[in-house]
This record gives structure tokens, C-alpha cells and sequence, in this order.
């Protein structure tokens, strides 16, 4: 699937993380799933995510986009805000994902974008559109993240080893 590309990030978050001892670009990843899947951040921010995902690899049956898949891009990319929302002392675990399907894509990447419908102390809200290449929804997705407060050695600050 390739290398993980660089995020983009606000420089107040990465100084913010920076403050910790945490180079946040060189740490973040889309999770070992989304590895697996081809799932690339392209910019993250509190105010919005953007990531990518192949068609390729991520079918059912059919030959279409597995609503599956979808469900994972609008995950990742809801929790990234979520969790850039919380800051570094907070996690974002989520609680609610609602996913509707409106059109099968059976060839290259699709592209969501995550904006927030609510952000409070203790929950994030994220909507996601999800499009094809010619800007076609695919997909319209919320999700609601619990954030809750970060136990010591936990969370975004921690690199997942490697499987």
C-alpha cells in the first residue's frame, strides 16, 4: 500500500504536541486498519480532516467499494477531529457511527471529508462525505465520539507497535 504520507497539520497543534516532546507528523498514522486498507490522512485539523482511500482492495463481492470500507475512512477521519479537538488530554472513543450508502464505486479512490457538527467537552460530532474521484457522493456518514480524560502512557502520544 505504500508509505504513510506526511499529515498536514495546523502549526498550533504541532506545537502544542511538540510542548510534550511528541513530533506528531513523524507519530501519526491512519491505525494499523487503515494501513491495511491504503488509508491516507492528507490534512488534519480540529476544523477539518481530509484522507483517501483505494477502491482497490477494500470490494465486495460485486465488485463495488465494501460499505464496510467506507465505514472505516468515516471512522478514521472522525476520530482524527475528535481527537485533535480533545487535545492532548483527552481521547476520542467512538460511540456512534451512522452510515448511509448512495452510490457503488468499483475503481479508484475515493476521497472524505470531515467537519465537525458538534464539539463539546465530553463529545465530538463529525459528519463525512465521502466522493468519488469525478466528486460524486458515495457516502454520508456521522460520527459521535466520547472524549474522555487520557490516563498517563496512553493515547495519541503513544506509538502502536508494530504487528
Amino acid at each position: 500500500m505504500g508509505e504513510q504520507q506526511r499529515v498536514k497539520f495546523p502549526q498550533e497543534v504541532i506545537d502544542e504536541y511538540a510542548t510534550l516532546g511528541v513530533d506528531l507528523p513523524a507519530l501519526f498514522s491512519a491505525g494499523h486498519l487503515g494501513m491495511r486498507m491504503g488509508v491516507q490522512i492528507l490534512e488534519a485539523s480540529a476544523d477539518k480532516v481530509v484522507g483517501t482511500m483505494p477502491v482497490e482492495g477494500n470490494t465486495q463481492p460485486y465488485g463495488l467499494l465494501h460499505g464496510g470500507a467506507s465505514a472505516v475512512l468515516a471512522e478514521t477521519l472522525g476520530s482524527v477531529g475528535s481527537m485533535l479537538h480533545g487535545g492532548t488530554s483527552k481521547i476520542a472513543v467512538g460511540v456512534d457511527l451512522n452510515c448511509t450508502h448512495h452510490r457503488g464505486v468499483r475503481s479508484g479512490l475515493v476521497t472524505g471529508v470531515a467537519t465537525p457538527v458538534h464539539r463539546g467537552r465530553s463529545t465530538a460530532t463529525y459528519g463525512i462525505v465521502i466522493s468519488d474521484e469525478e466528486g460524486r457522493r458515495v457516502c454520508s456518514a456521522r460520527l459521535t465520539c466520547l472524549l474522555r480524560d487520557a490516563r498517563p502512557g496512553e493515547g495519541a502520544l503513544v506509538r502502536p507497535t508494530a504487528s
